[in-house]
């Protein structure tokens, strides 16, 4: 996992990742330099609009707003999601959308394994605690726009046809007359912004190995029912 470190200081959140990945542990390496509160406090214009995550209402001085970070991120493999919370809730989606997958490696027991990716025979191990902890904090931060959850309708009006699928969440491009997917690796073709992405665009998840991992993250027993949704 990347190193990220968290510093809340003169009413402003920086926000670093030095690209270190390590696991040593089921939970996350970071450090982080928290107030005794919830809240994070960061400024308005830059990150955020960049991301099209909409801004909260400003409380005190107009140009810098607040925004109540989630605290209560239940895991049963004892992940720490705050840092999930706070990349999206200052619109950090691209470092967020890769804390998700290096999440799913540890939570999904690939990680114990040796792997440093899920095959879609780990995505039964993967606790419905978890993923709905996920799952809640990609809709709150993109106003129901990102998740899963997400995915999977639009995985139900494509009825399976993963090539619909993908068009349907962005996941496309037009080369002149050529239809090909959009490049992952290098300079990222995807869109990291809540206003101009489509609808399930993210969070992304690899079809190098086949679509199977993503079939079955789309047909976790967490999506049964709606109890992924109830708050903690």
């Amino acid at each position: 996992m990347k190193n990220y470190s968290f510093i809340t200081a003169a009413a402003t959140l920086a926000v670093t990742f030095n690209g270190v990945y390590s696991f040593s542990s089921p939970n996350i390496n970071r450090n982080v330099a928290f107030s005794k509160t919830s809240t994070a406090t960061f400024m308005s214009g830059e990150a955020m609009s960049e991301a099209g995550v909409p801004s909260p209402t400003s409380s005190g001085d107009s140009n810098v707003s607040d925004v109540e970070i989630p605290t209560k991120l239940p895991s049963e493999k004892g992940m720490d999601y705050i840092p999930l919370a706070t990349m999206l809730a200052t619109g950090q989606l691209a470092e967020a959308d890769q804390f998700t997958r290096d999440a799913l490696i540890v939570i999904s027991g690939a990680k114990e394994k040796g792997r440093d990716f899920v095959y879609f025979t780990d995505v039964k191990n993967i606790p419905n605690t978890d993923l709905a902890t996920i799952e809640r904090l990609w809709q709150k931060f993109s106003g129901g726009k990102f998740g899963f959850s997400v995915q999977k309708k639009k995985w139900k009006r494509a009825k399976g046809d993963f090539e619909l699928w993908c068009r349907l969440i962005g996941w496309t491009t037009q080369d002149g007359e050529v239809e090909r997917k959009k490049r992952w690796f290098g300079a990222s073709e995807f869109i990291y912004n809540v206003k101009t992405a489509p609808e399930g665009h993210l969070p992304l998840t690899s079809a190098l190995r086949g679509t199977s991992l993503i079939k079955k993250l789309l047909t976790h027993p967490v999506w049964d029912n709606d109890d992924w949704k109830i708050e903690p």
